[in-house]
């Protein structure tokens, strides 16, 4: 089962226009465990707020294919070594956070719809570069389009 550490852009993605198809047809996955949905007390909190659909659908995930992490101390610092080795500004702490944990939690990938700081290739050669000099695992880092499974009738 692939593990996949979903931040806070996927989950409000599924009630977005521009990204529901993809959200939606990752949660599907999710549900019938297909993948396992990683989700941080981090994106938890950046859901507070967040339209009852939200949560529905999070909730909609049987618990055993759910996995809910804390932050840790460890997660705090590597995001804090990806902002002073300039992978990111101070104010993308949380998105730093987001790929620390999932970095550290083994994650198989993280799936994100941030573009500007999260799913950018010269962002994720950052990340990677970082996490090999400290001898962590490298981070696959994609859209939940690209994580979705294939279709056996997808059309060439």
């Amino acid at each position: 089962m692939v593990n996949v550490y979903a931040d806070t852009s996927v989950i409000g993605g599924c009630c977005d226009k521009e990204f529901s198809e993809w959200s939606l047809a990752l949660f599907e996955e999710f549900k019938t465990g297909a993948k396992k949905i990683i989700i941080s007390d981090l994106a938890a909190d950046e859901l507070t707020g967040a339209p009852d659909a939200v949560h529905l659908i999070l909730n909609a995930v049987p618990l055993q294919y759910r996995q809910y992490l804390d932050t840790c101390e460890k997660a705090k610092e590597l995001a804090l070594t990806y902002i002073r080795e300039g992978a990111l500004s101070n104010k993308s702490y949380n998105d730093a956070l987001h790929i620390a944990l999932a970095t550290l939690n083994n994650a198989d990938v993280l799936a994100s719809w941030n573009f500007k700081h999260i799913v950018n290739l010269n962002r994720i050669r950052l990340y990677n570069s970082i996490n090999m000099r400290l001898g962590l695992r490298l981070i696959e880092i994609r859209t939940p389009r690209e994580i979705l499974n294939a279709k056996d009738n997808e059309e060439s």
